[in-house]
């Protein structure tokens, strides 16, 4: 039988406890019935009562969500989510850190926080070297952190154009079936990256800034023979390149550019005797200095709960 406890927080003089519980005291709700606690404020004091390990969870995650109001933080939902997760896996990661790591949207979305302790390694390689290569299942952010971090460097005129390049190659289609132009078959390639884009700008400064070149959206193939100088550049699902098609693209960097690379290698979507350039690179220059390489893994996960299981869950059928 548990053994029910308590423990008591003290807020702070004009603490802004509608914040804290969220609207219709969603946060506090979430946070109880995962927990398995009941939390009661009097004055000053926020109590809260359960099992021992509940109470050391919900403790824990309302003393976060204390500290980030306090910093002038303005929490969102999948905050809570977030150091809810955190708490439940006994986490000792630095809170204040990962979100003080946040990049700063001069836009519609304000800013971008990351996730977990890989994504704020991630962002701060992005910020520190010229080439970083991320590696990863889906859903950890890699492709949505890369794209948050061209667009600021773009508005904060650190580059003067953002290049979002993919392989052509998916899930064992072939452009020759798809309809349309050259263009139009390509369209459905490069759609999550106009899907990252959409949610960080005005529609109508992205439909100008492609229509002048500021922003361009190619296939892969395309980059052949380019130097690309000033330019915040992105190759997504890198996994698709082959051998070639990495060193063509590693080599199109120019003075003051930075090139990001995503991708997930245990889906990749080439002929089997084709080699994956992605798997391939981790070999051929992880000893070069200005290229960094980091490594996600389902823990990191940050969409849809469902997403982390169903990957595990394939995992294991794997092995």
């Amino acid at each position: 039988m548990s053994v029910i406890t308590s423990r008591e927080l003290v807020l702070a003089d004009g603490q802004n406890l509608a914040e804290l519980f969220g609207v219709h005291d969603a946060h506090l709700k979430e946070i109880e019935t995962a927990f398995r606690v009941r939390v009661t404020t009097t004055g000053s004091l926020l109590r809260i009562e359960g099992d021992e390990e509940g109470v050391r969870h919900a403790s824990r995650v309302i003393t976060n969500l204390l500290e980030l109001l306090r910093s002038g933080y303005r929490l969102q939902p999948r905050d809570v989510k977030f150091l809810m997760r955190l708490a439940a896996e006994e986490s000792d990661a630095d809170i204040q850190k990962i979100f003080s790591e946040r990049i700063v949207l001069p836009s519609k979305r304000g800013f971008v926080t990351p996730k977990s302790e890989t994504q704020r390694h991630y962002i701060e390689m992005m910020r520190t070297y010229d080439v970083v290569i991320a590696i990863g299942p889906a859903g950890t952010g890699k492709t949505y952190l890369a794209v948050a971090m061209a667009v600021t460097g773009l508005l904060t005129k650190q580059f003067t154009r953002i290049i979002l390049a993919r392989p052509a190659v998916e899930a064992g289609e072939r452009l020759g079936f798809l309809p349309g132009d050259l263009a139009e078959k390509v369209s459905p390639y490069l759609r999550p990256l106009y899907d990252a884009l959409y949610d960080m700008m005005e529609y109508d400064k992205i439909q100008t800034m492609l229509e002048r070149g500021i922003i361009e959206m190619a296939p892969l193939a395309y980059m052949r023979g380019r130097t690309l100088n000033d330019a915040f550049i992105i190759l997504d699902e890198a996994q698709n390149t082959s051998s070639e098609q990495m060193q063509m693209f590693l080599t199109r960097l120019g003075f003051g550019s930075k090139a990001v690379i995503t991708g997930d290698i245990t889906q990749v979507d080439l002929p089997p005797e084709k080699p994956s350039g992605l798997i391939e690179v981790q070999k051929i220059v992880r000893d070069i200095a200005g290229i960094k390489f980091v490594y996600f893994s389902d823990r990191d996960v940050v969409r849809h709960e469902l997403v982390q299981q169903i990957i595990l869950a394939y995992a294991r059928h794997r092995e």
